[in-house]
């Protein structure tokens, strides 16, 4: 089961249980090795010092920067998306849809939205929700330069549908690569321990990962570069072998993908690959991280494995991807790819040396320095990151000066 929106008493009774984490944690690349990893230089006598942007939102999920102002927008669970304006949340929603939204169950809802890299020219938006059947829903919208601080519901234009089985693990996390494309994050559907059998079947779309071309053809083309195209195995999909991939990204500036995937028993994944290497298997459900799953032994030949995990045992339950901080406010922080824990709330971030080493630190080792229930990760059109939780807030990660 995937927790982000883990019922509340559930999530204080683990934050009671759980003891405050180093600052520096363990590669769990082998999770029976304890020996930390060196400190990043760059790190050394700094401390986080997040500052409140806006509070009073309902249930962040994704956090966006304006292409062509300092505003943000946030995408709530119900069904809008709100424009903070320096810290203020405008009356009026940018998209309010809540009547066509399911978003009772913990990862339903509306999940994420992402401009068109031409939105200042095209004004095409999309976004990824539940809709009242419980199927997964990938549609664009069209602002009125008229009126460019709404999209009007009737704009509305179906792109991809998935249909799901569950309420659980339907992911959703967009963002549009240097190749142009649209790149889009699905889970395996739920059901512990994928029962459905989605993570190793390539001809199925859920579990994976698809790059999808939506220029060249309404509602889209399929890149003739994807990796399955005229092979075995679903055009659409980059990548697959996935559970439960909440917020993937990228970075221009070195090129990789960073896949954040949610466990089921025992461990948090994180995965860095090449953005140009198609068709990388995950390993879900034969196994979770570098573990085999609810077996002895398995198969893990052609797998991918995780750059950095980190066991549940008191550390955590859900990751929480975020991104590559490429700002100015921080930069001692360059580079670093910062992620979270929904159930602890604390914020880490993993950093590759020199000698391709990946090294991590936890910058909110400090119960009293954590964020709440961390759900998503967001950057502005400066590079800078917020941090949105459960409760209604969104940060922005900033050092103490």
């Amino acid at each position: 089961m995937f927790k982000l929106f883990a019922p509340m008493a559930i999530v204080v009774l683990i934050l009671e249980m759980v003891m405050s984490g180093p600052p520096v944690v363990e590669d769990a690349r082998a999770p029976d090795v304890a020996e930390a990893p060196p400190v990043p230089s760059s790190v050394e006598g700094l401390a986080l010092a997040p500052v409140l942007v806006a509070e009073g939102l309902d249930s962040p999920t994704d956090v966006v920067g304006d292409p062509s102002s300092d505003r943000l927008f946030v995408v709530e669970k119900a069904g809008t998306v709100r424009i903070v304006d320096r810290g203020t949340i405008l009356d009026t929603a940018f998209l309010d849809i809540t009547r066509w939204v399911e978003s009772k169950g913990n990862e339903q809802g509306m999940l994420s939205m992402r401009f068109h890299p031409q939105y200042e020219e095209n004004g095409r938006v999309f976004f990824f929700f539940t809709d009242r059947t419980g199927t997964s829903q990938l549609v664009e919208g069209q602002v009125d330069f008229d009126m460019p601080d709404v999209v009007q519901p009737s704009s509305l234009r179906p792109v991809l549908t998935i249909p799901q089985y569950g309420q659980y693990h339907q992911s959703g996390s967009m963002f549009f690569g240097p190749d142009g494309y649209l790149w889009l994050s699905l889970g395996d559907g739920g059901g512990i321990g994928d029962p459905e059998g989605h993570g190793q079947d390539i001809e199925n779309i859920d579990a994976s990962i698809v790059r999808l071309d939506i220029d060249s053809a309404r509602p889209y083309a399929i890149p003739d570069t994807n990796p399955f195209v005229g092979r075995v195995g679903l055009d659409e999909v980059w990548a697959y072998g996935l559970r439960n991939p909440w917020r993937i990204s990228y970075d221009a500036e070195t090129g990789y993908l960073y896949v954040p995937d949610v466990g089921q028993e025992g461990s948090e994944e994180l995965n860095v690959v090449p953005l140009g290497e198609g068709g990388h298997n995950f390993g879900w459900s034969v196994s979770e991280g570098s573990v085999c799953y609810e077996a002895e032994d398995c198969d893990m030949s052609g797998h991918t494995m995780p750059a950095y995990q980190y066991l549940h045992d008191g550390n955590g339950c859900a990751i929480v991807g975020g991104g590559v901080y490429r700002g100015s406010l921080m930069p001692e922080l360059g580079g670093h790819y910062f992620f979270a824990d929904f159930c602890l709330g604390w914020i880490r971030s993993v950093l590759l040396d020199d000698d391709d080493v990946w090294m991590v630190v936890d910058w909110t080792h400090d119960r009293d320095d954590r964020l709440g229930n961390v759900t998503t990760f967001g950057t502005d059109r400066h590079g800078e990151l917020y941090v949105a939780n459960l409760e209604g807030q969104v940060w922005r990660l900033e050092l103490s000066r």
